[in-house]
């Protein structure tokens, strides 16, 4: 044990407080996160300067500077380690470093090479990974109206159903009936935090609900519209808005985003929420026609190459939004979300629109 300093959050901001302490490269990794109570003491390789201290104060609504004894961190075993005595050393360098982990589902996108070896290395990742019940491997493109995509279960139980928690928020989700992506955990926060309390938010995608239901979770007088059309992450959404008690604050929709918003939704949205990077630029009349008529926010994603994918997918947008009867006033925000494939990336673009 060791006397270290000590970031102490609630345990619902312990994600966020510890993505930002890796952000400032403060966090302690030689260090094992500690729960003391409803509480999380995370350790730190010094005190916060001033500036740092600042950016807590600005991102957290809760925490404490303090010293606490925690217990060294185990070394984690490394995949590759535990694989050079099962495969052939100059395989070893394929062996992929990116692992999605849903609640206790580690997916895997086995590169060509590695197929004949895809169950010793199902079990690897189960041996490292000791929350892990399933392995499972990618066996296709995300495809179709619901997004959807084949997986091969390479090791462990045999499912693809789980429980997944972020932010403070539980999802039943099936990997195989219904979109999710655990590299949009980040996005997630970023846009709830700008909701406003009382805004009216149109989710014009929202699978089994990650945006709606944090935004519901963090402001009690938002009011929600999540549409989707598949009726599998309907079903899984309507649970989720069940088991984190936002019944009165989120609307499951049940359709194709342009008819619902056709049929009951025009005019109604202070912001829209269009996360279908494949198809969003399709859609983008559809979130002018939700927003309000004074306007509104937009929050919209798009897959985009090389070589400039921030500045093609504004170009895009723009040009989307003059062909409606609205205007882009002005860019709040563009950047990069993820990688997708060689030389393509995820971006997001947040508009004013009026």
């Amino acid at each position: 044990m060791s006397e270290t300093p000590s970031l102490k959050v609630p345990k619902a901001l312990g994600e966020k407080a510890i993505r930002l302490a890796r952000r400032l490269t403060i966090f302690n990794l030689n260090l094992k996160v500690q729960q003391v109570e409803d509480y999380l003491c995370i350790p730190l390789v010094r005190k916060p300067h001033p500036q740092e201290f600042r950016k807590f104060e600005k991102s957290l609504p809760e925490f404490e500077i303090s010293a606490f004894e925690f217990e060294h961190a185990k070394r984690p075993v490394i995949l590759v380690e535990v694989l050079k005595d099962k495969i052939p050393p100059h395989l070893l360098v394929s062996v992929p470093h990116a692992i999605d982990f849903v609640g206790d589902i580690a997916v895997v996108n086995i590169p060509p090479e590695l197929a004949d070896h895809k169950k010793d290395l199902g079990e690897a990742i189960l041996n490292t990974h000791k929350r892990v019940d399933t392995v499972l491997a990618k066996s296709s493109a995300v495809e179709g109206v619901y997004r959807l995509r084949k997986f091969e279960v390479i090791a462990g139980v045999e499912k693809t159903g789980t429980i997944h928690r972020e932010h403070g928020c539980v999802y039943h989700v099936d990997l195989a009936r219904t979109y999710f992506s655990p590299r949009l955990s980040h996005e997630h926060d970023r846009v709830a935090s700008q909701t406003k309390a009382d805004e009216t938010i149109v989710d014009m995608f929202t699978g089994v609900g990650p945006f709606s239901i944090l935004i519901a979770k963090r402001h009690e007088n938002a009011k929600v519209y999540a549409i989707d059309v598949n009726p599998d992450a309907l079903e899984f959404l309507e649970r989720n808005v069940a088991v984190n008690h936002v019944e009165k604050r989120v609307v499951p929709i049940l359709g194709g985003a342009r008819q619902v918003v056709k049929k009951r939704l025009v005019g109604v949205a202070d912001r829209v929420i269009m996360n279908l990077p494949e198809k969003a630029i399709e859609y983008v009349d559809v979130g002018c026609a939700t927003l309000k008529s004074r306007g509104g926010i937009m929050h919209y994603y798009e897959f985009t190459k090389a070589p400039d994918p921030i500045e093609t997918a504004k170009i895009r947008l723009a040009e989307a939004v003059n062909r409606t009867s609205r205007s882009l006033k002005k860019i709040l925000l563009a950047k990069v979300v993820r990688a997708t494939a060689p030389f393509t990336w995820q971006v997001v673009v947040d508009a004013k629109i009026q």
